[in-house]
């Protein structure tokens, strides 16, 4: 079973004062008054935005590569006036015979915030199937947009998927404004709501297809001119969702422009085999094959590419000192992005031998990424239906 990883923050509280006057024998010495502590309005909150990562160009070995599907990272929310506009995050990676990204790396260590999904939506691209490529490079540039000026259709998809949080009244105002009376109140009320058979439908790994459709209803609540908005063009999704919204029935009264969100979770996208040279990998050292833990791993699954459904492995060295603490890891290497390695390291890093005498060199561990059954419900998966819009 796959646990996510909770992080227990710690906040500190600092107290200082001083007395208002001291006292030596009989004479009383009066310090100066403290100075007026002068208050200043808070400022007025900032305006949400809504940021986009737009993939750039492909080069490997410096020549352009085309027929590729780049997928974008999921849209986020953010502040103004938080740095969140011009930023740029540039990949390596390599493509392999299928056309899928592989040993995928930052070209810069340096922490770049609202960019965890970058590499991620990187790994669930395919390139053209024709040859493998080395030295590949793509660079994602950031685009921050106020919610009230924003595209309808990107609000929408940030809402098939909101990492950020729930969209702010001004977003939802926004994409109201393409809707026409279905929002006025008293707002329709569902009688039957059918959905449609999602396991019967393909998925597409590492991707969330979503269909948006938009559809005015009768006098008699029978939805009329349903029609498909926006999406992933998903064909048998787009169908299925048609189908369902003309099923479905709703309290009475003539609206125009109502909207319904229909979405298809992402298939698993498997890990890269592991190579023969690199599976049976040996370090110099006197580790047992046969590890005797006193605090076994827990495995934590890289959060990003748990959301997309992508697996991974490592393959991770490291020695242990004689009270079983583990020491000088380092990973040998990690598939599909590098982002698997640094968490093999972090599961290791939590791990506990057995006291020892002497420790062990030279010990290596596989550590596989695997996403447990279907029907397990991810940690951020909604309690509730889509929204009605």
């Amino acid at each position: 079973m796959i646990r996510p990883l909770f992080l227990a923050l710690l906040s500190t509280s600092l107290v200082s004062g001083a007395p208002a006057a001291s006292q030596t024998g009989k004479a009383r010495v009066t310090l100066p008054p403290a100075p007026a502590i002068v208050t200043m309005a808070s400022p007025a909150p900032s305006s949400r935005l809504l940021l986009q990562w737009i993939p750039g160009p492909v080069t490997c070995d410096g020549v352009s590569i085309t027929g590729a599907t780049i997928r974008r990272p999921w849209n986020l929310l953010g502040w103004s006036g938080a740095s969140t506009a011009d930023r740029a995050v540039t990949l390596r990676f390599d493509i392999d015979q299928a056309g899928r990204a592989v040993s995928v790396m930052r070209d810069s260590p340096d922490f770049v915030p609202y960019a965890n999904d970058i590499a991620p939506a990187l790994v669930a691209s395919r390139f053209a199937a024709n040859g493998a490529h080395r030295d590949c490079r793509i660079t994602y540039s950031s685009r921050a947009t106020p919610l009230d000026r924003a595209d309808v259709p990107e609000l929408m998809s940030y809402t098939i998927h909101p990492q950020s949080g729930a969209l702010p009244k001004e977003g939802w105002l926004r994409i109201r404004s393409a809707g026409g009376t279905c929002q006025d109140d008293p707002q329709p009320q569902p009688l039957v709501r059918v959905l449609p058979d999602f396991e019967k439908l393909p998925a597409t790994p590492g991707a969330r297809d979503w269909s948006m459709v938009r559809y005015d209803l009768d006098a008699k609540g029978k939805p009329v001119g349903a029609t498909l908005l926006t999406g992933t063009a998903n064909p048998a999704l787009d169908a299925a969702a048609l189908k369902a919204i003309r099923a479905s029935r709703f309290t009475g009264g003539p609206r125009t422009g109502c909207f319904y969100p229909f979405w298809r979770a992402p298939a698993t996208l498997p890990a890269p085999d592991m190579p023969e040279a690199i599976r049976d990998t040996k370090v110099a050292g006197n580790c047992p094959d046969a590890h005797d833990w006193a605090t076994p791993p827990q495995l934590r699954f890289p959060e990003p590419f748990r959301r997309r459904s992508i697996e991974g492995w490592a393959v991770v060295s490291y020695d242990v000192a004689p009270w079983g603490e583990l020491g000088n890891l380092k990973v040998i290497a990690a598939q599909p992005a590098s982002d698997f390695g640094e968490s093999a390291i972090a599961v290791l890093r939590s791990a506990r031998f057995k006291v020892n005498a002497q420790g062990y060199t030279g010990c290596v561990d596989r550590v596989r990424f695997n996403m447990g059954p279907h029907n397990m419900p991810a940690p951020d998966a909604p309690e509730a239906p889509p929204p009605v819009y």
